[in-house]
């Protein structure tokens, strides 16, 4: 079996789908691992790391018609998909929800196509789970922007000049971006709030140290697979009266609130945004889905009132060096969860409910 990797063509990405202690684990197995020359440059993995653990470099044309597995990070493009091997499987982000055209195209190619971000959040699937390991370094990489930002230091510090008082961070949205976010910057000392529409997740929040505002709703909950139920129109009001006290009295907000395949919701208004501090900064994890802030632009900085609005798009290339150790992990464990022994090869058992929750196109078919 011909295991495929090309680099990523999409600006900014900087992530690379497999590394090559992924590679010798497919190795090992029997498989042809083809990669394209240079997949590793951004993470500074030279190509003969990669010829080392066994596997063959090649030309991007070469791999994308003879690999039976085909990995990437982000979608494909149309024409990477007419090029791809009849028959064959692709693995990557697909955005399937959004991307209805490319999910037709790989259909009428006969490629058997599986959404990472379809993966179901069980404690089976965890170490396959490339949707979570990516947000949490996302969570990361968004508090160290902040901080980098912000013209003032996260601890308190007590110093014959006076005691220097703690910045304070409100981070809204409790998921695994937002827990890591309040982790780093509990770490860097300073002062947390955080809020989600899930009371569940108000021990979590507590366990790091931060305080979970609570703003009645009403009826919220959670979805089966863990992701917040959209508020109505009346409860997003709600949510925005009772966060704007404490947006005014926070140095930084952290936004990371999302909807499974839907446009991002918007929590923080211009208004909310003329009562805080100047000086003070919002990042915007969820810009590239719609934005969670009323004025953020992707990929930009902008002053609103005195107050920096960052809208950062693939926040988790900053850290791509363990980004793609983490998302190469997930793609190993995904394709050895799946491997016969007896066969010596990958099945994709379409029985299994982790297959049917994540395979998007097969055999010709349009499946989700």
């Amino acid at each position: 079996m011909i295991i495929g990797v090309v680099k990523d063509t999409i600006p900014g990405e900087l992530r690379s789908a497999l590394v090559p202690s992924g590679a010798l684990r497919l190795v090992k197995k029997g498989c042809q691992v083809m990669v394209e020359a240079g997949l590793g440059g951004p993470s500074r993995i030279a190509d003969n790391e990669y010829a080392a653990a066994g596997a063959v470099l090649s030309s991007r044309a070469d791999i994308l018609a003879r690999a039976d597995i085909l990995l990437k990070v982000r979608k494909p493009l149309i024409d990477e998909v007419r090029a791809m091997k009849n028959g064959s499987i692709h693995i990557s982000f697909l955005d399937p929800f959004n991307e209805k055209d490319l999910i037709n195209g790989l259909a009428q190619a006969g490629i058997s196509a599986v959404s990472l971000e379809m993966i179901p959040r069980t404690t089976m699937a965890q170490k396959m789970d490339a949707l979570s390991s990516q947000a949490n370094l996302a969570g990361y990489a968004a508090v160290v922007l902040a901080a980098e930002r912000i013209n003032r230091i996260f601890p308190m510090m007590m110093t014959p000049s006076g005691t220097i008082s703690p910045a304070r961070i409100f981070v809204i949205g409790a998921g695994v971006a937002g827990l890591q976010a309040i982790a780093t910057a509990r770490r860097l000392g300073a002062r947390v709030d955080a809020f989600d529409t899930r009371p569940v997740v108000k021990e979590q929040v507590q366990s790091l140290g931060a305080k979970f505002v609570e703003v009645d709703l009403g009826e919220t909950g959670q979805t089966q697979d863990g992701y917040a139920k959209a508020l109505t129109p009346e409860q997003l009001a709600k949510q925005r009266a009772g966060m704007a006290k404490v947006c005014a009295q926070s140095d930084i907000i952290i936004t990371t609130a999302q909807i499974f395949g839907k446009k991002a919701p918007v929590i923080i208004t211009r208004d909310m945004l003329s009562g805080m501090k100047p000086g003070s900064v919002v990042v915007d994890m969820a810009v590239e889905s719609g934005g969670n802030v009323e004025g953020s632009v992707l990929n930009a900085e902008v002053d609103v009132n005195g107050v920096r609005v960052i809208g950062p798009g693939n926040l988790v290339s900053r850290v791509c060096v363990n980004a793609s150790e983490m998302f190469s992990a997930n793609l190993v464990n995904f394709i050895e969860h799946f491997w016969n022994k007896e066969k010596n090869t990958f099945v994709l058992n379409q029985e299994d409910t982790l297959i049917q929750g994540c395979l998007i196109t097969h055999q010709g078919k349009v499946l989700k």
